[in-house]
């Protein structure tokens, strides 16, 4: 008598774009983890994906490979899309849905089930390189609580280029607000997202010898893991109090999406607040985190959602 067997995990990481039989640096070392663990690594052409090419994307990819789970760069909503369909095609299927994928990776996906925990935040879609008006902008600004605020489209911002293209000192200010978010707009380029989101500005602080951010990874509405956002250079989380995580546990089972992160910081007032959501297929690792602690998430099966 033979007995059944689970089939191994099948995760799509990116291929290396300058050798497409192996993968991408970045993710390397997950994938060894994953392969440890026992689940099959498969590859996709991220490059053929962003410029509308899914069935190249997923040339790489087994036939009749049933669920699968991808883990690599950010994708598009739409082209995650397509990337779905093109694997349906050939047999296989995504554990994240495109409809689930967006509400998680976008702001405007997930924010409602989040507006009482994270910055009021109002939104204005536009066009890749398309800067809105003095007249707009401030009607959007005028919707939030007066004083600071930064610019950001529906998934990334330029942090980095915090006074230049990310922080405003004071969102009734039309020239300065204007001048930030034109700057945004312009370097942002070809990859924004969606469109303009302007937030709340709130004054986070460190705990003592962690990262000023921590990044929890939920499974099936639990968290799982929790780790430094991968800005940091302290690769400790600071523990956050089980009355704080408690209302964030049930805004990500509301949001009903089955991988996703919660970056959360510590106001000055003392409160956790979550500064982002994303989806965890497309969530980078703190360097230093062991890569085994993720893959570990993608290869358990196993639904603890309602527990």
């Amino acid at each position: 008598m033979t007995m059944a067997t689970t089939p191994a995990t099948t995760v799509l990481y990116c291929a290396d774009p300058l050798g497409g039989r192996r993968v991408d640096p970045h993710f390397a070392a997950e994938a060894r983890a994953l392969r440890a663990q026992g689940a099959t690594v498969a590859l996709v052409d991220h490059d053929a994906l962003l410029a509308g090419d899914a069935e190249r994307a997923v040339a790489r990819v087994p036939t009749a490979a049933g669920g699968v789970r991808y883990r690599g760069w950010m994708v598009p909503a739409a082209r995650y899309a397509e990337l779905d369909e093109a694997l349906r095609r050939r047999g296989g299927e995504l554990g994240t849905g495109p409809e689930a994928y967006r509400r998680a990776h976008e702001l405007p996906g997930w924010y409602d089930t989040f507006a009482a925990l994270t910055p009021a935040s109002v939104w204005l879609p536009t066009a890749p390189g398309a800067i809105p008006d003095r007249k707009r902008l401030a009607a959007l600004a005028a919707a939030l609580p007066p004083g600071a605020g930064v610019v950001k489209d529906y998934v990334k911002s330029r942090k980095h280029e915090w006074h230049e293209a990310c922080h405003i000192p004071d969102l009734g200010d039309p020239e300065a607000l204007h001048r930030v978010v034109s700057r945004f707009v312009e370097l942002q380029d070809e990859f924004l997202t969606g469109g303009v989101v302007l937030r709340a500005f709130e004054h986070f602080v460190a705990p003592e010898g962690a990262a000023t951010e921590v990044r929890i990874w939920w499974r099936d509405g639990e968290p799982r893991l929790f780790t430094a956002h991968p800005d940091s250079p302290l690769p400790e989380a600071a523990e956050i109090p089980a009355r704080d995580l408690e209302p964030v546990r049930a805004a990500v089972r509301a949001l009903d999406c089955p991988f996703v992160t919660t970056d959360l910081a510590l106001r000055t007032d003392g409160a956790w607040r979550v500064v982002e959501v994303g989806d965890g297929q497309v969530s980078d690792l703190h360097r230093e985190v062991d890569p085994g602690l993720l893959t570990a998430l993608l290869t358990d099966d196993q639904s603890t959602a309602g527990s």
